[in-house]
This record gives structure tokens, sequence and C-alpha cells, in this order.
């Protein structure tokens, strides 16, 4: 398994590439409100469209079900 990446990273790599949150949700099929909850940390990426979130971005190991 790859290793996790943390939040910041996450935001930094958004940042680097020139690539907005809401762009990159809408095309993995994601609400934008969810993804930015889940790098902001309001959501914990725990169940739900939040979980998916995190294992799209990196952020947790999980399977998307």
């Amino acid at each position: 398994m790859e290793g996790l990446r943390k939040r910041e990273d996450v935001l930094a790599d958004f940042i680097n590439k020139g690539r907005s949150i809401r762009g990159w949700a809408i095309a993995n099929e994601l609400d934008p409100s969810v993804v930015h909850g889940v790098l902001n940390g309001r959501l914990k990426g725990r169940i739900g469209e939040a979980h998916k979130a995190a294992v799209k971005l990196g952020l947790k190991h999980g399977e998307i079900v």
C-alpha cells in the first residue's frame, strides 16, 4: 500500500497544479462542499461521501463500495 498524504500536501498539490478543489470534486463525481469539508478538517472522512473523498484524495486507506 502507498503511504497516506497529509491535508496540507493535498492542498499544496492543488495549488501547484493550478487546479480548483471544486473542479476536482466535480470531475470525481463528489460534492465540492464535502471535499472542502474533508480538506479543512470539518469532516473526518469516516462514512459516506466524505469517506469516498478521503480515499480518492489519498488521505486514508479504504475501499469505495
